[in-house]
């Protein structure tokens, strides 16, 4: 058994990280709160804005003038953009959604050329470890995300997809669906796929100037650079969401491990104490002997 001024030592050093840990997990509340009031807040505009993008594109004459929407691939080649976090300390936050995106591809495109663009620090590490070098890296985004930080990235894969670089766009990140709840979800970002609406509700007497392809030109780079920002406010309120979890189950097995020192250092000081009494005895017994 370890002696007492070891386990004392032990019990300070759990103590100290279970104070960084709970800590950590007010800050990333604190975060996520933060981060979830942008998403939720934003999540009307995008949802309007797909919905006046399908009532745009609700007749089969439209959607075959434009080429964000061809069905047929002039190319094998994909691309996947790779969303984690800049940061660590989170879970399987990052290594998870890696591992499910490359097992993704693996089965629903063999034999497909496949290209991955990485956002945020761990998935590039992660990548790496694994033999994949993406093309690109954005770190950077997660600095200062902002829609008007996404223009740059955005307007560069839908040119690699008009140019028939790739033939299909994907997102890999993490939805937020929850704070107990976060969704690895892999989707669509070109072709464009217009959402579905209710038939009861198309109105096709709508009046259209300058004149719908003018509007349609206009309106799905804005779609697309909506869809990108959204899918990266849900990565980054996923990351404070994932990193609390974390520091909460970090904090607790701290509580569980300082319960299990202290029972083992009252158990070592009883039986010190035992073993002092008992030579004290066995000492008095001698002289009283001799």
């Amino acid at each position: 058994m370890a002696g007492l001024k070891e386990i004392r030592g032990r019990i300070n050093t759990v103590k100290t990280t279970m104070q960084v840990t709970s800590a950590m997990k007010m800050v990333s509340a604190a975060k996520l709160k933060k981060a979830q009031n942008v998403l939720l807040s934003s999540r009307p505009y995008a949802n309007k804005l797909e919905e006046i993008l399908a009532h745009l594109l609700d007749d089969e004459e439209t959607r075959t003038k434009f080429p964000y929407l061809v069905d047929e691939p002039k190319s094998d080649n994909i691309l996947v953009i790779v969303v984690t976090s800049n940061r660590g300390l989170c879970g399987a936050f990052n290594s998870g959604l890696v591992k499910a995106t490359l097992e993704h591809v693996r089965t629903e495109f063999p034999g497909s050329s496949i290209d991955y663009i990485s956002i945020g620090k761990q998935g590039s590490k992660l990548l790496k470890t694994r033999g994949i070098k993406p093309i690109e890296t954005h770190d950077e985004l997660f600095d200062d995300l902002t829609f008007e930080s996404l223009n740059d990235l955005s307007k560069k894969i839908t040119s690699d997809f008009l140019n028939d670089t790739y033939y299909q766009i994907i997102f890999a990140y993490t939805k937020f669906v929850s704070a107990g709840r976060l969704d690895v979800t892999f989707e669509n970002f070109l072709p464009v796929e217009p959402e579905e609406i209710n038939g009861d509700t198309l109105n096709h007497d709508y009046i259209y100037e300058p004149n719908k392809e003018e509007i349609l030109y206009d309106i799905i780079p804005k779609a697309l650079q909506m869809h990108a920002y959204m899918v990266l406010l849900n990565s980054f309120t996923s990351e404070h969401a994932a990193r609390m979890q974390a520091m909460q189950q970090a904090t607790d097995n701290a509580q569980t491990l300082l319960r299990d020192l202290t029972l083992t250092y009252n158990k070592a000081r009883q039986a010190s104490i035992t073993n002092e009494i008992l030579e004290i005895t066995g000492g008095a017994e001698a002289l009283k002997n001799s």
